[in-house]
């Protein structure tokens, strides 16, 4: 989940709450659905929350949900804009990054603080909607800086968005004191050399100019010139991207953050040309777009989900709350309401999200636990039973139990492990490379993935296939932390099949790894057998071959005479690759192989 840092002192002074100490201001953010994981070296909150709440990406956006819980605001806020001054002109864009879109924000005192709060919002909208900067790249300028030509239309100001051959044009980019072309910033600047695949295959790359020169090369790098300091007063905001809607709304969270700094919006046009890629060819769009939208949603749904009865005028009430504005009507003779959305709200696609918000306005931990209205009471699954079981048996076994996404990503799941989907061996690592990757059957993990059609981000593309790549993923993240670290994980995974009526093949498996100097497979082997027992399982481990382990030194896992998982020692390129130090033993196999 996104992670942001929030210094609590600027909390404090955005939502107008001095009073508040640190412990109150933790306890009001839990009830937002923010998670406090602890503190930066400067005393910051380290703040995890749903990924969907991309409006609470800066601290901007935090404090406003807050004077929204603590009532200070109440409905739909939209902020007002001035008329367009400037125009960002669009010519011979590369069809592979064919949008724009862009805003001025005049009169802002950035100070230290809200200079970070920026740069902070940036990176995060980059890694979440922007899909590190693949999908939207932000580009913040200082407008003191920018000398517009005139625009083709109007008296106002216009740059152009446009294509360049990438060894002719040049300037300085951020972090550079030469001037650099395109190819040069991709091979030679390191920011280039990060993002400059998004770019590799364009035969002209995308560029910003005025009409003093190139200012900005999207989605890679500013130039220097523009660039914005402490002093900067008055910002140009510029965003490409291969979706209108995305880029669009990454606009609207940024300028909604700036506006909250006192700063003033001014709206800019996109003129799209006649022969410009995309359905806006020919049209020109006034950004940024502070159109809302509504939703329907009916009274008694709202009843039904949350469990309580409540009167029209208190839904309204809580509808404000939660910064959205409501108003009666009848949905096919029902009482419903008609719910406004404000502008930065990215995430409500569902009138059930509505009702979230509703119950958080409510207060979800003010809900008491009644029984349904039917006439049996359920009971436990076998399998969570099982599942529990197996859980307290681990944390007996000294394993700290741990609850990871289902979601991943192939790099993950797959190459950091020396693994391949599909029985490839091309990609295992070391000495691996000469033995035979098994098809999905017979090595654990490579099965097939279940693919995610359209990914909201590139870190969850797949249902993870095994868990031990997530456990080697928190491996990765505590290296600053004493070991040694026996971590255990028993979740899902999942795989194609196409003899199972979805389409994939479920399964809850159980993984451990022991992360210390003196880590072996005889130690894993130990605590395996003493799970075993516990269930009066018969567990034997004749030898066997995987990507992801040390050849000689791994088995597969036979419960009871089936065939359920593998265990050893993870190979050194997997651990290297996992900037580990230390050998590691691990363990994976069905959960319901135990039963």
């Amino acid at each position: 989940m996104p992670v942001v840092d929030v210094d609590p002192d600027e909390l404090r002074h955005l939502t107008g709450h001095e009073e508040k100490d640190d412990d109150e201001l933790r306890s009001d953010l839990f009830d937002l659905g923010l998670e406090f994981e602890g503190l930066t070296e400067d005393e910051e909150f380290q703040l995890e929350f749903a990924p969907d709440r991309l409006d609470r990406l800066s601290v901007e956006g935090v404090a406003r949900s807050l004077r929204y819980h603590y009532g200070d605001d109440r409905g739909v806020y939209v902020p007002s804009t001035n008329s367009a001054e400037w125009t960002i002109e669009v010519e011979d864009q590369p069809a592979g990054r064919p949008y724009v879109t862009g805003a001025v924000v005049r009169g802002l005192d950035m100070g230290e603080d809200a200079l970070e709060s920026l740069i902070q919002v940036q990176e995060k909208l980059h890694a979440t909607m922007g899909r590190k900067r693949a999908k939207g790249a932000i580009g913040v300028h200082d407008l003191t800086m920018l000398k517009g030509a005139a625009a083709t239309e109007g008296t106002g100001k216009s740059i152009t968005y446009t294509s360049v051959d990438p060894d002719e044009a040049t300037f300085v980019p951020l972090d550079a004191d030469q001037e650099m072309t395109p190819n040069e910033v991709i091979a030679d600047h390191e920011t280039g050399q990060t993002y400059g695949d998004l770019v590799a295959d364009f035969d002209r790359v995308p560029a910003i100019y005025d009409s003093i020169g190139l200012f900005s090369f999207p989605p890679v790098i500013n130039g220097r010139r523009t660039e914005v300091s402490e002093n900067s007063r008055d910002l140009f905001i510029e965003m490409t991207g291969t979706d209108q809607w995305t880029i669009d709304h990454m606009l609207n969270i940024v300028c909604y953050a700036l506006e909250a700094r006192g700063g003033t919006v001014e709206r800019v046009a996109v003129e799209y040309g006649a022969d410009a890629p995309g359905e806006y060819a020919g049209h020109t769009l006034e950004r940024p777009d502070f159109d809302t939208r509504t939703k329907t949603v009916t009274h008694a749904r709202i009843e039904s989900i949350l469990g309580v009865s409540l009167e029209e005028r208190e839904v309204i009430d809580y509808a404000e709350r939660a910064g959205l504005d409501a108003q009666e009507t009848r949905d096919d003779g029902e009482l419903a309401y008609e719910v406004e959305i404000p502008p930065y709200r990215v995430d409500v696609l569902h009138p059930l999200d509505l009702i979230d918000d509703i119950g958080r306005a409510l207060g979800f931990n003010s809900l008491e636990p009644t029984y349904p209205d039917v006439s049996t009471v359920g009971g436990r699954h076998d399998r969570s039973r099982l599942e529990d079981a197996a859980r307290d048996a681990l944390v007996g076994l000294g394993f700290e139990d741990l609850l990871n996404f289902h979601m991943t990503n192939e790099e993950e799941n797959f190459e950091r492990m020396g693994l391949a989907p599909e029985g490839a061996a091309e990609n295992a690592s070391g000495d691996n490379r000469e033995q035979h990757v098994a098809p999905d059957d017979d090595c654990l993990g490579a099965a097939d993935p279940v693919t995610i059609q359209e990914p909201y981000s590139e870190d969850y593309t797949i249902l993870r296939t095994w868990a031990l790549p997530s456990l080697m993923m928190v491996l990765e993240n505590n290296t600053h932390r004493r070991y040694p670290q026996d971590l255990a994980e028993i979740g899902l995974a999942a795989h194609v099949d196409d003899d199972v009526n979805t389409g994939a093949a479920e399964r809850h498996t159980v993984a451990g790894v022991l992360a210390r100097t003196d880590a072996s497979y005889e130690d894993a082997k130990a605590r395996l057998q003493a799970l075993a027992d516990s269930f009066d399982a018969e567990l034997s481990t004749p030898p066997t071959s995987h990507p992801s382990f040390i050849a000689g030194r791994a088995a597969e896992v036979v419960l009871d005479g089936e065939a359920a998982g593998v265990i050893g020692e993870l190979h050194p390129k997997v651990l290297v690759e996992h900037d580990l130090e230390l050998p590691v033993a691990a363990f994976e196999f069905r959960l319901d192989a135990l039963e």
